[in-house]
């Protein structure tokens, strides 16, 4: 019970990468429960959004979940958040065995949902990684390292509000729809867009287009990679 007030406040402070302290303290815990409302609504559907390749949603989801093991390890180890300057939470160590958890199923669950997939996730899937990757900022406190972590996500997300944004306007403008040569994007979200130009260039080489689709997600997973090592620079970066 003596961990509850000092896990109160530890709710209602607000911390950003790269800086050394909380940026606020003492937020309402009205405004507290709605910060992580947002940041768990937000991640959930862009985790939803990237899940429209074979295995392109687990494979990205899986190096910002090893990022978040280390991250909740680091939180829950009171010496090493002190050294890191990282906000030490109480139980977090548990946190960190659900991520390592949640990698180990994502690596298994890539196995079979590659491509060609065997096996698909779904809604009920993509919905439930990003939600579990959401938690696991919101309790460790690292919130605002997921756009950096996840900025892949970020990536898609706001590949389909420029997309939707630009069609509205242009019909609200001029009563017409956007013709296709005309829109920011080929296709949203942005994974489609990279897909059309892969076949398209598939088919000037005379090659078939089913390696094309493989070839996005891999390299959306090394994006994810390395925006992942991005996230888990924050760390030390202080």
């Amino acid at each position: 019970m003596s961990a509850i007030p000092e896990t109160g406040a530890l709710a209602r402070t607000v911390y950003v990468p790269f800086w050394k302290h909380p940026v606020l303290t003492g937020v309402p815990m009205a405004a507290a429960a709605a910060y992580a409302c947002l940041v768990v609504t937000g991640t959930v559907n862009a985790v939803n959004l990237t899940d429209g390749l074979d295995g392109l949603a687990v494979g990205c989801t899986m190096p910002v979940a090893g990022t978040y093991w280390v991250m909740a390890y680091v939180a829950g180890h009171a010496a090493l958040a002190k050294y890191l300057l990282v906000p030490s939470v109480p139980g977090a160590g548990e946190v960190a065995v659900f991520a390592g958890c949640l990698m180990g199923a994502c690596l298994g669950f890539l196995w079979w949902n590659g491509y060609p997939a065997k096996v698909f996730m779904g809604d009920t899937g993509s919905l439930a990684l990003g939600g579990a990757i959401a938690m696991t900022a919101v309790l460790t406190k690292q919130e605002l390292t997921l756009p950096i972590a996840g900025s892949l996500f970020v990536a898609e997300a706001v590949s389909v509000m420029i997309q939707c944004g630009a069609c509205k306007v242009y019909r609200w403008r001029t009563g017409r729809e956007l013709v296709q040569g005309k829109r920011p994007l080929r296709m949203t979200p942005l994974h489609h867009h990279f897909e059309v130009i892969a076949k398209e260039r598939a088919r000037a080489d005379g090659l078939g287009e089913a390696s094309a689709e493989n070839r996005v997600a891999v390299r959306f997973w090394i994006a994810a990679i390395v925006a992942a090592l991005l996230g888990l620079a924050t760390l030390k970066l202080r």
